[in-house]
């Protein structure tokens, strides 16, 4: 238990002072470990709770969700008709009461129409095994399909996923560090985003659909009756705010010819001719070959830009756009443009999410937190080292070196991880300073048992430390577990809480047992002392 070989000091040594010089960055101002080039230079990065920042809880609208699903549908449904031989002739499809449905002009094509339903809702059944659509044929010629309460379930579990992807994506996007978006039940989404102070703008990028589509215009469509709201069969009236005829509305056609899915990139530009800020996107192979297809076909005709079920734009189509490039332009400023390109770069949102509540930390409340918390250390520090070498000498001034080498070990390791730091963490910082001397205490006090019994000093050490070893690796062994129960099952503050007991238990056993296990066998070894004071 005392045999330290010169190999093995310097291994430790080396570890502790490598940790230690990496918790030094944490320190200094970000403005001075900039400056250090390729040296490397981690850092714990501040919470919300210490760096002051934008706090918002989203909810997602899942009644909006069934209704895209419908509509999702019914462009399948429509598109699945027309394709392939025998082509099955339908009329309109109809979209309400939560249901889909549409006649057949041919009833003995009933079996050929089931089964390509089929096909396209998966044959009837989903990831889980359910069904998620019911599909019913009434009348011996009508189709009714209603999607099953499994399936709703499982589309709102996939769009929450997708959604808080794609919210992360954009908040990464706008160079921030270390935000906290996380789901919190099934459809709320907690965002968290230290050192921005604007949630305006944080709302205004996340909020944001980003649902492109492009549409060609109906021209066939009578302006009196799209102004009151109506289209002819196969289109719909969409707002167009910058209309250059006046109407605040536009008829466009149904299909979409293309869709932001196809996207690959989108950038913040300027018009060539006018200077105006635009956006300019770039298609995916296949959506390049579509929309140069489309534009060769419709040459003269306009198409209509449309951006969360608004048209942006609809310009004509003077000639082919090949290359798969393309911009979109509007009244923008330069900064909606950006946030537009990084809108339609994270993808668009699957599901609507709003605001339900939202609060800004100013950095002079973490400030003084960390005031708090820097002087609840140190005083806990200092109380923790006048009572171990008032009570164990020697062993406890032993005990005292390995506290602080394991509270800049602790901040070396989150630093490496890339961690943040809350005010919960700072409090599991002040618990790990007063219980990183529970193992000395263990050992100390068996030290003091076996020399009780008449054990020489080396004897009564090494009984010591062997004995104690044992009873301190099953009481962190149950405070470990507590740590990954709260990691696993908490979320927020809890979770940072977490982190910085788990890494504290971990370094205090090490710098406890073994680092002051270390420093005892160097001292017997060089004084090789009859007793000791403990």
């Amino acid at each position: 238990m005392l045999d330290f070989p010169r190999w093995k000091v310097a291994s430790i040594v080396a570890l502790l002072a490598a940790l230690c010089l990496l918790a030094i960055p944490s320190f200094l101002p970000e403005s001075v470990t900039n400056k250090w080039g390729a040296i490397p230079h981690p850092r714990v990065n501040l919470g919300l709770d210490l760096a002051g920042g934008s706090y918002l809880l989203l909810e997602a609208d899942t009644s909006d969700l069934a209704n895209t699903r419908l509509e999702t549908m019914r462009d399948q449904v429509a598109a699945e008709m027309r394709r392939g031989q025998p082509r099955i002739d339908i009329g309109d499809i109809s979209v309400r009461g939560g249901q889909l449905s549409f006649m057949l002009r041919d009833p003995s094509q009933v079996d050929a129409a089931r089964e390509r339903l089929l096909a396209i809702t998966g044959g009837g059944a989903g990831m889980t095994g359910q069904r998620e659509w019911d599909i019913q044929v009434v009348d011996t010629s009508r189709f009714v399909l209603k999607p099953t309460q499994a399936g709703l379930n499982q589309a709102v579990d996939t769009a929450m996923k997708t959604a808080t992807e794609v919210v992360r994506r954009r908040i990464d996007a706008l160079g921030t560090k270390e935000p906290t978006i996380l789901q919190q039940g099934s459809n709320r989404i907690v965002v968290q985003v230290p050192g921005l102070q604007d949630p305006q703008a944080l709302k205004s990028l996340i909020g944001k659909t980003a649902k492109l589509e492009f549409k060609l215009v109906d021209t066939t469509a009578n302006p009196v009756d799209v102004v009151k709201g109506n289209a002819p069969a196969g289109s719909q009236v969409l707002p167009y705010p910058g209309n250059p005829l006046g109407a605040p509305v536009i008829a466009v056609k149904r299909p979409v010819i293309i869709s932001g899915d196809q996207l690959i990139d989108a950038q913040q530009t300027f018009d060539q001719q006018t200077n105006a800020p635009q956006v300019a996107i770039t298609f995916d192979a296949q959506g390049g070959r579509k929309f140069a297809r489309i534009t060769q076909e419709n040459t003269g005709k306009p198409f209509a830009i449309i951006l969360d079920g608004q048209v942006l734009s609809a310009p004509n189509i003077n000639e082919p756009i090949l290359g798969g490039r393309a911009s979109i332009s509007g009244n923008f400023t330069v900064e909606t443009a950006n946030q537009l390109a990084i809108s339609l770069r994270s993808g668009k949102l699957p599901i609507d999410l709003k605001v339900i509540e939202e609060r800004t930390v100013g950095p002079d409340l973490g400030a003084d937190s960390i005031h708090a918390g820097i002087l609840a250390s140190a005083i806990a520090a200092l109380a923790v080292v006048i009572f171990m070498t008032l009570t164990y000498g020697r062993f406890g001034i032993y005990a005292n070196i390995a506290v602080i080498i394991n509270i800049l070990v602790i901040l070396a390791v989150m630093a490496m991880l890339n961690a943040t730091l809350t005010l919960p963490g700072i409090a599991g910082f002040v618990l790990t300073i007063g219980t990183a001397v529970d193992a000395n205490v263990l050992i100390n006090e068996r030290i003091r048992e076996e020399r009780r019994r008449g054990r020489n000093v080396v004897q009564a050490v090494e009984l010591g430390y062997k004995e104690a070893s044992r009873t301190i690796f099953e009481a962190n062994v149950t405070h470990a577990i507590s740590g990954v129960i709260m990691l696993v099952l908490g979320s927020g503050p809890v979770k940072g809480f977490a982190v910085v007991l788990l890494i504290g238990i971990v370094t205090s056993v090490f710098t406890a047992v073994t680092f002051t296990r270390m420093l005892v066998a160097l001292w017997l070894r060089r004084e090789k002392p009859k007793t000791i004071n403990i």
